[in-house]
């Protein structure tokens, strides 16, 4: 059967005749939005309160560094085990993976909630914290690559990069989330937030989980991953082909990721340096991303409608350049303790700039790599580009100087990250009217 998409007649593939697709956008944008509250909830704490509780012996620098390293360690592990969900993705089924990363991710963030400090328990204290901060790294490594492919297969062929765009729009939604939360609590006394108040925002997870468990658990797999399974599933291990055969790709993907170091760069990096060294207020910080993550639920869907329209790489490359040459205004701004200006710079680097590049990124990368081995292609090359992302706090906390210009290091190591990933997405093939069983191939 055929069809016409964007004048020319192409294969009617099994995905524009789901009739669960507003389902699987759904359920990758709750799911998204629980591992992202949780990611974020915890970086927000690692600048806020973890060198504190976890780290008291190293004094504020080298506490601080080792904080923000620790967020690094979720990204560490998330290489290995995108090769373990990426396997059992593309070989069970997506859906039984994504319920498998809700469950863990849950589990793992309430018992950082229950955790004791370094003055109950000592060095077990940090112990634990960082091996939890690995599960939940764990979990991460297979829930965005799995909601991008489950999502991307259900839609119709002209409507992917929309579909796709809802995991990074859960992204952004459980940035909001955790930064409203974070808002709330870190008003509260020191000696309060300190004491208890951090905890509760990682006990709340749990609420989130059950909801996306109910609507993952409804859910089945897509037509076209069924049909690629049963008529030429992986004879090898998909991991196996990928970088026998696919490895172009990967390295395609890891360039193209270098731009996600803007998420962690200004949600944990200046969240730390503009309260403990710009002197900006806690509730100035919080409120310039909880503003921009709240723009950002209506930005991102707008970013893959246009990007089904007039393809993937434009809306990438322009989002990079936007993020490239609006990240020393914002720095520049919380230099000057200007509340107007570092929520105007904020938006135009997280908002005008980021929400382009984040919202196309999934659609991007899924459609690089065919059905039989999306999961584990998307898997594995995404979080091979998030190692850099992971440790970017650590990396800008090292290079920022002291002096009011001290920034203009880690804003140069931001903006050539994205320019990376700009020059990078000129190699990508254009797939936005490819039909969606030609895709990879």
């Amino acid at each position: 059967m055929t069809s016409t998409f964007d004048g020319r007649a192409v294969r009617a593939d099994a995905a524009v005749r789901s009739p669960h697709a507003r389902r699987a956008a759904l359920a990758s944008f709750v799911g998204s939005t629980l591992e992202y509250y949780d990611f974020f909830i915890y970086a927000s704490f690692s600048a806020l309160a973890f060198n504190t509780l976890f780290f008291p012996d190293l004094g504020s620098f080298w506490g601080t560094v080792v904080s923000m390293a620790t967020i690094g360690i979720g990204y560490v592990v998330r290489p290995l085990a995108a090769l373990v969900f990426g396997h059992f993705g593309d070989t069970l089924g997506r859906k039984r993976m994504l319920v498998v990363t809700l469950v863990m991710m849950g589990v793992a963030t309430s018992l950082i909630g229950c955790l004791p400090t370094y003055g109950a328990i000592g060095v077990a204290a940090p112990i634990l914290l960082v091996l939890l901060r690995a599960v939940q790294g764990a979990s991460a490594a297979g829930e965005s690559a799995g909601a991008a492919s489950l999502a991307l297969e259900h839609a119709p062929a002209h409507r992917r990069a929309l579909a796709a765009s809802w995991v990074n729009t859960g992204a952004a939604a459980g940035m909001l989330l955790a930064s409203l939360v974070v808002l709330v609590f870190s008003g509260l006394p020191e000696d309060a937030f300190l004491a208890w108040g951090w905890r509760i925002p990682f006990l709340l997870s749990i609420f989130v989980a059950l909801a996306g468990l109910v609507i993952r658990r409804m859910l089945p797999e897509s037509e076209v991953f069924e049909e690629a399974v049963s008529t030429d599933g992986p004879k090898e291990m998909p991991a196996k082909v990928i970088f026998r055969d696919h490895w172009p790709s990967v390295l395609r993907v890891v360039g193209c990721g270098l731009f996600a170091v803007v998420s962690t760069i200004v949600t944990a990096f200046a969240l730390s340096w503009g309260t403990h060294e710009a002197g900006v207020s806690r509730t100035v910080m919080v409120g310039a991303t909880v503003l921009t993550a709240a723009l950002a639920l209506a930005a991102q869907p707008a970013a893959g409608i246009l990007a089904d329209r007039i393809g993937r790489k434009p809306i990438f490359i322009t989002g990079n350049l936007v993020c490239a040459v609006s990240i020393s205004g914002f720095f520049w701004a919380i230099s000057q303790r200007s509340t107007a200006l570092i929520l105007v710079t904020a938006c135009i680097v997280m908002v005008v700039g980021y929400s382009l590049v984040n919202a196309v990124g999934p659609a991007l990368y899924a459609e690089m790599f065919e059905t039989r081995i999306r999961y584990s292609g998307m898997a594995i090359s995404g979080q091979l580009a998030l190692v850099a992302t992971g440790f970017a706090p650590t990396i800008a906390a090292t290079l920022v100087r002291p002096g009011p210009n001290g920034w203009i290091p880690v804003a140069a190591f931001t903006a050539g990250c994205c320019l990376v990933s700009a020059l990078t997405t000129l190699t990508v093939r254009e797939t936005y009217r490819t039909s969606t069983t030609d895709l990879g191939k």
